[in-house]
């Protein structure tokens, strides 16, 4: 519950901005081999984000055969 005595507006710097077009609310997990979770610890803070691009080429490339 809300402080009423609180500035929500205080707190608006610290929200989360994005600049995607669609929000990110859903989480995937998966097991992978310990030479690609170091490769992929390599990519530091990069590495979501180039899981999200090869998941998304690769739907891409299997819809694109398909049709």
């Amino acid at each position: 519950m809300p402080n009423p005595k609180g500035h929500p507006e205080s707190l608006e710097p610290y929200k989360f901005k994005s600049d995607r077009d669609k929000s990110l609310t859903e989480q995937l997990n998966i097991r992978i081999t310990k030479e690609t979770s170091e490769q992929l610890k390599e990519l530091g803070d990069e590495k979501a984000e180039f899981c999200r691009d090869a998941i998304n080429k690769a739907l891409e490339e299997r819809n694109s055969k398909g049709k």
